[in-house]
């Protein structure tokens, strides 16, 4: 039973795996030939392995620049870091969380099921990040391993649930449709940076970032390739500079001219965004009509929600702007916090590209170019103040060197170590019971609305007898 239940986990821990899973049941169901099933399961996992192995050549090049920047800047504390933290929670806490995970999708499943949230969250590796810190804060709270499981499943399956629905609103004026959600443990910031971006849009339209007006000598730079690898490239080089040549040959480059290191690096950049966005393409082309077969028949109406680089095809330039904006955001924070004498949470890299560049392309779509400086901005900040508020929550773990990054950790973490510090279990228990209603009574809310607007509709032609 237990081998059966680590193969389980091994394949649920593997975003590509759950993804294809998904393609082969939707077009299973919609009863395509055996020809259009296989091909459709293989393109969607070769297509997300791909968006999976340009995220990893990112995260690959941006360590070196964190470590740079904090060798440059004189800059010590603690590191938001998901994989780093992860990686010492499971020393204690690995069953609880690999069975939160296991369950909370079945919850995440049968919430779409029964209600107005219709989002199947299948960004698995972050979904696993999160169950991680929930069985932290659980166990920090004195709950019995079998009440940390079954409570922490239930919040699992409510974030799981909630996260896409809050971003959602934004999402449609991404892709243009209600067709793909967001699924990704940065949803609470970039829901911000849309909300941001829509308070902060000035009158008429917004020009977008896409939009910007480039001389015909710099045409080169309607390339996003180019222009990623160009900017930072720039970034890289400054950075390098004040990091020194002694320190990065001899602790980074292995020798190599620290200028052309720092110059290999934003190339590799750049190649990473360029698979990532190769690897989306294929499986927005793939898993959005298989998963119709999961609406029609398993779960009416399910809209899969994927991982942050799902959006990065709509706004190639307020990628890298949202990065730039949330970064930003993330350094003034720092010095807020060297200045008030706290903790200090150095930028993680990261986080704010992958949430920043999001942010950046949910405040384009809403508020144009200011939204996506604004709303990014919002985000880096977000990213680094509730990491802050969320240490001393975490027991034990809080007083590590490294810590949870992305907004939802911050937001789901406060919620719950907040009832556990001001009521213990009880409050707790009492808290997840009170958001899993309001999941119901959000969707009774949502069905009366729908239900008055088409009572309300006025019918386009009226036909008398006489």
């Amino acid at each position: 039973m237990q081998a059966l239940l680590d193969v389980l986990l091994d394949i649920f821990r593997q975003p590509a795996v759950i993804v294809a899973l998904i393609s082969l049941i939707g077009l299973t169901v919609q009863r395509k030939s055996f020809s259009d099933v296989l091909k459709g399961t293989v393109r969607t996992l070769v297509g997300f392995l791909v968006l999976a192995a340009g995220a990893g050549v990112v995260v690959a090049s941006l360590d070196p620049f964190g470590q740079m920047f904090q060798h440059a800047f004189n800059v010590q504390g603690v590191v938001p870091n998901n994989e780093a933290i992860v990686g010492q929670v499971l020393l204690n806490y690995g069953s609880a969380a690999a069975l939160i995970f296991f369950f909370g999708m079945i919850v995440n499943i049968v919430l779409a099921a029964t209600s107005r949230f219709k989002y199947i969250y299948l960004s698995g590796h972050v979904a696993f990040y999160m169950a991680a810190m929930i069985a932290v804060i659980l166990g920090v709270a004195g709950f019995d391993t079998w009440a940390v499981v079954l409570w922490g499943s239930l919040a699992q399956g409510l974030v799981m649930t909630l996260s896409p629905a809050l971003v959602q609103p934004f999402m449609r004026r991404v892709t243009g449709n209600d067709n793909v959600a967001l699924g990704h443990t940065g949803g609470a910031g970039i829901a911000l940076s849309g909300l941001v971006a829509l308070l902060t849009r000035g009158k008429g339209t917004s020009k977008s970032t896409e939009d910007l007006t480039i001389p015909k000598g710099l045409g080169f730079l309607r390339d996003t390739t180019v222009i990623v690898a160009l900017s930072m490239g720039i970034i890289y080089l400054i950075v390098t500079v004040f990091a020194g040549p002694t320190y990065v040959e001899t602790e980074l480059s292995d020798g190599q001219n620290y200028i052309v290191y720092a110059l290999l690096q934003a190339a590799t950049f750049s190649a990473g965004v360029f698979v990532i966005l190769a690897g989306v393409r294929v499986v927005l082309a793939e898993i959005v009509p298989a998963f119709k077969g999961i609406s029609e028949r398993l779960v009416k109406n399910a809209k899969p929600a994927l991982d942050v680089p799902i959006v990065f095809t709509f706004a190639p330039n307020a990628v890298l702007i949202g990065f730039i904006s949330s970064f930003v955001g993330g350094i003034l924070g720092m010095l807020v916090m060297v200045a008030a004498g706290t903790a200090i949470i150095v930028p993680g890299v990261v986080a704010h590209f992958m949430t920043g560049a999001a942010a950046g392309v949910i405040g384009n779509a809403t508020g144009g170019r200011r939204g996506a400086v604004l709303g990014a901005f919002s985000n880096g900040v977000a990213i680094t103040f509730l990491p802050l508020m969320l240490l001393p929550v975490l027991g034990e773990i809080g007083f590590a060197n490294s810590t949870f990054s992305d907004a939802d950790y911050g937001i789901v973490g406060l919620y719950l170590g907040g009832l556990s510090v001001g009521g213990g279990q009880v409050a707790v228990i009492g808290g997840i019971v009170v958001a899993l209603l309001g999941v119901y009574i959000g969707s009774a809310w949502l069905r009366s609305r729908e239900q008055r607007a088409q009572k309300n509709q006025v019918p386009a032609t009226v036909t008398t007898t006489n």
